[in-house]
């Protein structure tokens, strides 16, 4: 067998295994809101207090990102990536044994401080072991199988809930999830990247995260989340009160954005490899999409137009995310990938966090045509954080 086969293949078995861990942290991400009805049907509480359960597991997420980059770089991704992997499933594993509400909460908080170690852990690995004329189809691959992890939660858990009841759907997600995990411990060689010191010899430490070009990552993060999340969140609701169509047609508009989305992941991950311009990928990409969206915002479309402007405006978005990883890459210094990873998407924590707060308050004060305009603009500001970042990495650049 060739060097360029051999090659190949470890690529592929790389990517395959980082895809699988990331697509099942994303699985975990959705398991429990599909469930809140029977949950509150049991345990008696308000869909109040079963939202406080995805704060606290979205706020520990964020929090724990930067401290699991820094243990990425001091002890290698892999043991990182497993820790995390079997306290996200251990503790969804242990939330379907809860005798209250109660004790949900500190599993909650557990369980995002398993989630907060998959994007520093992944992408230090596919960074450190990945060709790099690979690398952009390998960063899009993992952006692909966290989207079907999403895909697969709701249908999984609601199956397995009607055939058992949602106690046994965690039970038995949780347990599949501890099984992946000790499946992964065996993949040694294969995900082992090198720590001790990392920190050290970047000459960065902590300071590393307070440079221009990182800290416009983590903006760049925080507005794509925020803009996505409200698309996500409000895009059917909105599109319902601007257009004469039905809750049906406007889910379906969501349904589409989400799947080009994945197609865009697709064939930027091709581009990114093909190209040493990512950030006019990025740049066209999130243009694309904030003109589709501010058309959109009109209500002046054709009932029609609808879906398919919702999915160009997904594919668009969709196209750019390898490319913005191959940003971060560029922007990061030798032996810093974990924590730089770690620190800017945490941004992507903080958007979704303050997203439904934004966005529900303006349809609350019945701002309508200004949400999706709202989410145009935020997408226009992420390519003023594109062109800093490039700009920065042009003065860097040996004369």
């Amino acid at each position: 067998m060739s060097v360029a086969a051999v090659s190949f293949r470890h690529d592929l078995r790389v990517t395959g295994l980082v895809g699988l861990a990331h697509a099942f942290s994303h699985f975990f991400q959705l398991c429990f809101a599909p469930l809140f009805p029977l949950i509150k049907a049991e345990l008696g509480v308000s869909y109040a207090l079963l939202g406080l359960l995805m704060t606290l597991f979205y706020g520990a997420s964020g929090l724990c990102q930067t401290p699991a980059g820094f243990l990425v770089d001091r002890f290698g991704a892999r043991p990182v990536l497993l820790t995390g992997l079997g306290l996200l499933a251990g503790a969804v594993t242990a939330a379907s044994l809860a005798p209250n509400f109660w004790l949900l909460l500190p599993l909650a908080v557990l369980a995002g401080i398993g989630n907060s170690v998959f994007h520093p852990a992944d992408l230090a690995i596919l960074t450190a072991k990945i060709a790099p004329t690979r690398l952009g189809r390998a960063y899009g691959v993992h952006s692909l199988a966290g989207n079907l992890g999403w895909a697969a939660a709701p249908a999984t858990v609601i199956f397995l809930s009607q055939a058992l009841d949602w106690r046994t759907a965690l039970l038995a997600v949780g347990l599949g999830g501890l099984a992946v995990t000790l499946f992964l411990t065996t993949q040694h060689d294969t995900l082992a990247t090198e720590g001790k010191g990392g920190a050290k010899r970047s000459g960065a430490g902590a300071s590393v995260l307070l440079r221009l070009p990182i800290l416009t990552c983590f903006a760049f993060f925080a507005l794509l989340a925020l803009a996505l999340i409200g698309v996500q969140t409000f895009g059917p609701t909105t599109l319902q009160k601007l257009y004469p169509i039905d809750v049906t047609s406007a889910a379906a508009a969501l349904t589409v954005f989400l799947v080009a989305s994945a197609g865009g992941i697709a064939v930027g991950g091709v581009l990114a490899d093909r190209t040493s311009q990512h950030h006019l990928v990025a740049i066209a990409g999130m243009g694309a999409a904030a003109l589709l969206m501010a058309a959109l915002s009109l209500g002046a479309l054709p009932a029609p137009a609808v879906g398919l402007a919702m999915a160009a405006a997904g594919f668009a978005i969709g196209i750019t995310n390898p490319s913005r990883d191959m940003l971060v890459r560029q922007a990061t210094p030798p032996g810093a990938s974990g924590r730089v990873f770690g620190f800017v998407y945490s941004g992507l924590d903080l958007g979704s966090s303050a997203a439904p707060l934004l966005f529900g308050w303006m349809l609350d004060h019945g701002l309508v045509m200004q949400v999706l305009l709202a989410i145009a603009l935020l997408q226009a500001f992420s390519i003023l954080t594109v062109l800093q970042v490039r700009r920065n990495a042009m003065a860097r650049a040996p004369a």
